[in-house]
Parts: C-alpha cells; structure tokens; sequence
C-alpha cells in the first residue's frame, strides 16, 4: 500500500486504466461506494465505464456515489452545474439508481447545514470505497484550494479570483460564475476514503505534480496532503 504512480503513454490510455480500475473495485464488493468527480480529466474514464455498463461488463444498479463539490448557490438544470454535467456525461447513460447519487446541493437555504448533511450521508453509508480525483494547475483537489491553511470537512469554499478567471470559459461572463462552491474538504476525502485514484492529465498540471511528488506536505499543494493517506493509485498521463 502506500502511494503507487503508474504513468501512461496518453491520455487514452489513462482512461482506460482508469475505467478498469474502477470497474475491479466495484466487483470486489456489493453495495460499493465511489466517489466521483468532475470537470474534463474523468470523461474518457466515463465514456469507457458506460461501454463498460452497455456490454454488460459492469453493472452499476447497486453501487451509491458521492460527488466531491458542486457551485453553490446555482440551479440543477444550469447547464453549468455539476449535477448537470454528471447526468448528461455520466449516470444519465448508466443503469444506476437515482436514489444512490449524492452530489452536494446548490439549491440549499443553508450551506453550512447541507455541508454537515453531506458528511453525515457519507458516514451513514459506511465511508467511501474508492474515491477518484483530479488535480488543478495549482494542486487544488475539488475546491480545496491553496492557501495559508485547509478546512477539513465538506464546507463552504469562496472561489479565489484565479478560479473563477479560470471557470468563467465555461459561462457567458465572468460576472455569471457563482462565487461559492460546496466540496469535500482534504479530511473529508482522506478519512473517509479507503481508497484513492488520483488522474493527472495534461502539461498545465506538470509543476502541481511535480510539487506532489516532492512528498512534502503543504497548504500550498493541497493535493500533497495526500500523503496522509495509505492507498492511493496515481495515474499521470505526464511523466516528471
């Protein structure tokens, strides 16, 4: 155990591995729990595991998910919300039961309670089984984002200028990019995680893992708090 990396020749390749991974573990046991993100890294591993669910490889009708972060406040059927882009990229082609998808709320009168909600739910379902994340540019995982120090539970997080500079791509203006989010905070995701698959993808995120792979654990990398943890699979399509 510990932290074993695997790099891949591309990004296909990744994905692949990615979407196998995943499949393994949901097999190993009944009634698994996977946590899920989003965001453009995972969609190959998506597309593989609905091929995966369409030719009867993989069955997903017992398995309960847990999304790591959600805008907050913003509408289910924003076309920018990551409930949105969940169904549309991934549960809405597989055979899950909608009952068992958990993503946190940006339509809650109070984000502090949804938060606290969150961790209760995922307690309640005994943990996470295998948690899959990416890596930001700057080692940010969900919106834990680098700073002089880390909330550890699901919270509210404030969206630092840089990010939402960064988001505003994907609404009409910038003015439109919601200035919260909902996430897992780095506690959350270690402590309740039994396992880790972390996907790095892409140059913009070479120097952030570069950083990771140091070993040193800093507030400035949040993904370096990783280290915390004792197994987790990193699949990089970049070699450092």
């Amino acid at each position: 155990m510990g932290i074993v990396i695997n790099y891949c020749e591309n990004y296909e390749e990744m994905s692949w591995q990615a979407a196998e991974i995943v499949a393994g573990e949901i097999k190993s046991k009944e009634n698994f729990v996977l946590g899920l993100p989003t965001g453009s890294t995972p969609l190959g591993m998506y597309e593989n595991l609905i091929e995966m669910n369409k030719s009867g490889k993989t069955d997903f009708s017992k398995i309960t998910t847990f999304n790591l972060d959600e805008y907050y406040p913003i509408k289910r059927d924003n076309s920018q919300s990551y409930y949105k882009f969940m169904f549309d990229n991934f549960f809405g082609k597989i055979n899950i039961n909608p009952e068992n998808i958990n993503i946190p709320d940006g339509e809650a009168t109070d984000a502090k309670i949804e938060c606290g909600t969150y961790d209760q739910k995922i307690n309640h379902a005994g943990g996470i089984d295998l948690m899959v994340i990416g890596i930001g540019p700057n080692g940010h995982i969900g919106f834990n984002e680098p700073g002089n120090f880390l909330l550890p539970n699901t919270h509210v997080a404030v969206l630092t200028e840089e990010t939402k500079e960064a988001n505003k791509r994907f609404f009409d203006s910038v003015n439109e990019v919601p200035d919260r989010a909902l996430t897992m905070g780095m506690g959350s995701i270690i402590a309740k995680s039994k396992k880790i698959l972390m996907l790095v993808s892409g140059k913009s995120k070479a120097n952030a893992f570069r950083q990771f792979l140091e070993g040193k654990i800093t507030s400035g990398n949040p993904a370096t708090f990783l280290y915390l943890h004792n197994n987790i699979i990193v699949l990089s399509d970049i070699e450092i």
